[in-house]
């Protein structure tokens, strides 16, 4: 590995302090307050642009609000580490500020070590949630330039607030967004650690895995149509109910996503004329589907596609689908996997991986950079609530490994395999 005759000083237990420095100074008994774009957000930057003070870095924000550390190496090469300090509402003490505080560590223990062979950037992204506009993977986004700017001019948040009048006051123009992309100048690896936020690492028994990819999503609307009518004067053989459209769908595509070994959710429903004396007359259902399978997604919205049809046939209905959004499986880098696996044998002994059903900021990095991550466990499978938690011998073990990766993708940019 990278300066194989220098004892790596990175310290996993370093990691687990800065973690709850940051959960002291922005969290509470309600969870985590680190909404992007608000005090609360600027305060864990604050932590953050504390604790590099210490260090022989350059520090800047690029014109997407991205925040970054600069350890200047031997050559311009760099290895990009890191997450997001940001949170949802009420959120936990680990979602995304893992993997800032790993590569926090990262850089300190290498500045330690003398200069390291290539640079190492450490990125805290900027709105990796979207819990405030519903737009996530905003920083990471801008710097692959996959935003679409005129989308970006229509979000509000729930005040009513817009994203256009808010991003300025962070120094943010959104007519200059591609501007970040130039961060990707030298970039030939991306590497981060981050709770697994489902319970399939915890019921296996296993504290850490490598990550093989992260799964790819359509998003859609569905508006189903029948007539509303009264509720009492209405005989059932008669009715056009929308509901039962959307309800039978519903049910259709869960057997759909258990048949294909993927995820399907029907996450909000909404009926018009919405009161309890009237059959509905419109229903508006939103679906999410993920497959690691970019064939076997495609199956899978096709056959939801054909279900739709039917459940809408089925009750004297029509149906009409609306694209929200998506984002194809992106699997991740051959040579960055093999160093993530040895990495996870030494520290845990096995060769347990999964795929990431949630994105991350490494979805949108792996489409164009070579790209690896890995998993801690997460207890009870929680995440994005107060009770976000793991075991801090897991945290430990995925800190460990996160290092061992990182040098490994050293000497893998040094050797020209990546």
């Amino acid at each position: 590995m990278a300066n194989s005759t220098v004892r790596s000083t990175f310290d996993p237990a370093r990691v687990v302090t800065s973690l709850r420095e940051l959960a002291a100074r922005t969290g509470g008994p309600e969870g985590s307050r680190r909404l992007c774009w608000t005090p609360e957000w600027l305060e864990a930057r604050a932590l953050l642009r504390e604790s590099l003070s210490t260090l022989p870095v350059e520090v800047d924000v690029d014109e997407a609000g991205n925040l970054w550390a600069y350890l200047r190496g031997e050559r311009p090469d760099t290895l990009v580490v890191g997450s997001h300090l940001d949170s949802v509402p009420k959120g936990g003490w680990l979602d995304g500020a893992l993997g800032v505080m790993a590569g926090l560590e990262l850089l300190r223990s290498l500045a330690a070590e003398g200069t390291p062979p290539v640079t190492v950037a450490l990125v805290d992204w900027a709105d990796e949630e979207g819990a405030r506009f519903s737009r996530s993977l905003f920083g990471s986004a801008a710097v692959m330039g996959t935003l679409d700017v005129e989308i970006l001019r229509g979000l509000s948040d729930k005040e009513g607030n817009k994203l256009v009048d808010i991003l300025p006051q962070h120094g943010v123009d959104i007519d200059r967004l591609d501007g970040a992309r130039t961060r990707l100048r030298d970039v030939k690896a991306y590497v981060e650690v981050h709770i697994e936020q489902g319970p399939v690492l915890e019921s296996l028994g296993k504290g850490i895995c490598t990550v093989t990819g992260t799964k790819g999503i359509e998003r859609e609307r569905l508006v189903f149509r029948g007539q509303a009518a009264h509720a009492g004067t209405m005989p059932m053989p008669m009715r056009r109910d929308s509901f039962r459209a959307a309800s039978r769908f519903a049910l259709a595509v869960a057997e759909i996503g258990d048949r294909h070994d993927g995820v399907t959710t029907v996450g909000a429903v909404a009926c018009k004329p919405g009161v309890v004396t009237a059959v509905a007359g419109e229903t508006t259902i939103t679906l999410d589907m993920r497959h690691i399978d970019a064939d076997e997604l495609a199956t899978m919205l096709a056959e939801s596609r054909a279900a739709a049809e039917a459940a809408a046939e089925a009750e004297g209905c029509t149906v009409e689908w609306e694209h929200i959004f998506r984002i194809a499986p992106m699997p991740f880098h051959p040579a960055l996997l093999e160093a993530a696996r040895a990495s996870v044998r030494e520290v845990e002994g096995h060769d347990v991986e999964l795929p990431s059903g949630a994105l991350h900021d490494a979805s949108e990095m792996a489409r164009s950079v070579p790209t690896v991550m890995i998993f801690s466990s997460s207890t009870n499978g929680l995440s994005h609530t107060k009770e976000e938690d793991t075991p801090v011998d897991h945290l430990h073990m995925s800190a460990d490994a996160f290092d061992r990766t990182c040098r490994r993708a050293i000497d893998a940019i040094v050797a020209g395999r990546v």
